[in-house]
């Protein structure tokens, strides 16, 4: 067993780092210039060079690609000359990026061609003064000075020789002058939970993704506890009526539900029950973090869609595999010999029949983690599958990156435990 985990911790790190690359690619090196479905098709070239360089996209691939995985601050730490540290913001509580300068967290601007450090203050506030002698000078005779913006940038500004930035605030791009020649966004990296910030909503996406996250667990957890009992009763009830009455109508009424779309069961529901009852809100508005503890009928009906097709292909699996087992040859021979017959289902031939249904179920696990993305649009519910749905439609590429590997770890994860559980089900199978 030991051997076993441990060719599944490698096996899984290896996937993991094969699946980043090629996510990494299809999003930022394939699916072209991210900016123009940001800025919009009617931004000008200068525009859409300003605030790719801004969002460090000017980089080679395999560098962006190291900065999202183990981040850059130790990269930008080396070209500002200080120590970079995190420290929290009083007015948002997030962590903001400071310049270590002989303990004293310092940012820079650069103002009139002036440059000005930036020293905050125990209260949070910043104090500033003007700083001379830290321009150094290059092979090409330009003096430059590496260090922090008030964004979160290790940036590099050119004395004399200021860019015109772009800036994208809510009111549209603003043109701005004195601004850096080169950009470093600084992040920590995925593996140290922070794989950059949110172009949607300009926060970390790590402050954005695990309420979705939290969200979604709670709502898949609840629709779990309905369906997997459910679906595994009434599989276990057509599989020893087969051929029967009650077995046609459960397999009927669970074929007609897995047929049915969410979009098609989704709006069904919402018509009956939010709008003709009145019963159930047919939408899941938020109005604060913990909407869902505060009124738990605004996951009822998602619950209820959620239900309605993951319900019937459960219990077909399961009929198809109990039907199997309860048709071998050592059922029909405890049967034979008296064994009472709930006794031989129960002890001998439930246990044999799950060992099919457990796959299915484990992939959805993960499905119902990040596979609900038609569900969640349809209601308005603030999770998983709608942060990438959004993210990926803004052009929000480190929100989507991020989501999308939390799914995987997901993923693997169900399907070792899977595996797991199949030692349980059946003592013939061990892991060496």
């Amino acid at each position: 067993m030991a051997r076993f985990i441990a060719r599944s911790i490698l096996s899984t790190i290896t996937t993991m780092l094969l699946v980043s690359m090629a996510l990494f690619l299809l999003l930022e090196v394939g699916s072209g210039d991210i900016t123009v479905k940001i800025l919009g098709v009617f931004s000008t070239p200068e525009q859409r060079a300003s605030y790719r360089a801004q969002l460090g996209l000017n980089a080679p691939a395999w560098q962006r690609y190291v900065d999202w995985l183990i981040g850059n601050d130790w990269r930008a730490a080396k070209r500002v000359g200080y120590p970079l540290v995190t420290a929290t913001n009083p007015q948002t509580d997030e962590k903001d990026w400071w310049a270590d300068v002989d303990g004293q967290l310092t940012r820079w601007k650069l103002e009139d061609g002036h440059l000005q450090a930036l020293e905050r203050q125990a209260d949070g506030s910043t104090t500033s003064h003007l700083v001379s002698g830290k321009w150094q000078t290059n092979a090409a005779g330009q003096e430059f000075f590496w260090g922090l913006d008030n964004k979160n940038n290790a940036v590099k500004w050119v004395r004399g020789e200021g860019s015109e930035v772009w800036v994208l605030t809510k009111a549209g791009l603003r043109k701005a002058g004195d601004g850096p020649q080169e950009y470093i966004p600084l992040r920590k990296g995925l593996l140290r939970g922070d794989p950059g910030k949110s172009l949607q909503y300009g926060r970390p996406v790590a402050v954005t993704l695990f309420p979705r996250v939290r969200n979604t667990a709670i709502l898949a957890g609840v629709a779990f506890l309905f369906i997997m009992p459910l679906a595994l009763f009434f599989g276990i009830i057509a599989g020893i009526n087969d051929g029967k009455p009650l077995d046609r109508f459960i397999s009927i009424t669970s074929l007609g539900a897995t047929a049915t779309p969410e979009f098609v069961s989704g709006i069904f529901l919402i018509l009956i029950f939010g709008i003709w009852l009145k019963a159930l809100p047919a939408v899941s508005i938020f109005l604060s973090d913990d909407a869902i503890f505060k009124d738990p009928k605004l996951i009822a009906l998602p619950i209820l869609t959620l239900t309605a097709v993951e319900l019937g292909y459960i219990i077909r699996m399961t009929r198809a595999s109990m039907v199997e087992v309860m048709d071998s040859a050592y059922i029909r021979t405890a049967i034979l010999k008296g064994m009472p017959y709930w006794r031989v289902v129960l002890r001998h031939a439930v246990r044999n029949a799950l060992m099919a249904p457990i796959t299915v179920i484990m992939l959805h696990v993960n499905w119902l983690i990040g596979g609900v993305v038609v569900v969640e649009v349809i209601f308005g519910f603030p999770g998983l599958g709608k942060y990438i749905y959004d993210a990926a439609i803004f052009g929000d590429f480190n929100a989507v990156e991020a989501a999308a590997m939390l799914t995987v770890t997901i993923a693997i994860a169900t399907r070792l435990v899977g595996d797991l559980a199949y030692t349980f089900l059946n003592p013939r199978i061990r892991y060496s």
